[in-house]
């Protein structure tokens, strides 16, 4: 019987490249809402036509979830270097899929009107 730790060694690359999708996916977002920003016109019958476009919140939507996985990643990873009890990572784990779940799902409501 092999003695394993509970470790996440495997997840090198995956997460390397998942950070830097994510961070390019949010980094456009940005700059074309900046842009987007820039050109239309000021208050909130601006924003609201801009954001009554089905394409505008696939976009948005999209870099929320994005931002969710960048965080996943980055917090994940704070988890298994800094936390070594196995229960208490495993529950902060947890913990943070059920948050980042819920703020997924609340991000649906709140671009979508439902």
């Amino acid at each position: 019987m092999v003695n394993r730790d509970v470790v996440g060694a495997g997840y090198g690359l995956r997460d390397w490249i998942m950070q830097r999708v994510t961070a390019v996916i949010m980094l456009a977002y940005t700059v074309a809402l900046v842009l987007f920003l820039l050109a239309m016109p000021a208050g909130y019958e601006g924003w609201k036509a801009l954001f009554d476009q089905t394409w505008v919140k696939v976009l948005t939507q999209t870099t929320l979830l994005a931002l969710f996985l960048h965080v996943w990643v980055g917090i994940r990873d704070v988890w298994m270097d800094y936390v070594k009890p196995v229960g208490l990572r495993l529950s902060l784990h947890v913990f943070t899929i059920v948050w980042l779940v819920s703020c997924f799902i609340y991000s649906v409501k709140v671009v979508w009107g439902l």
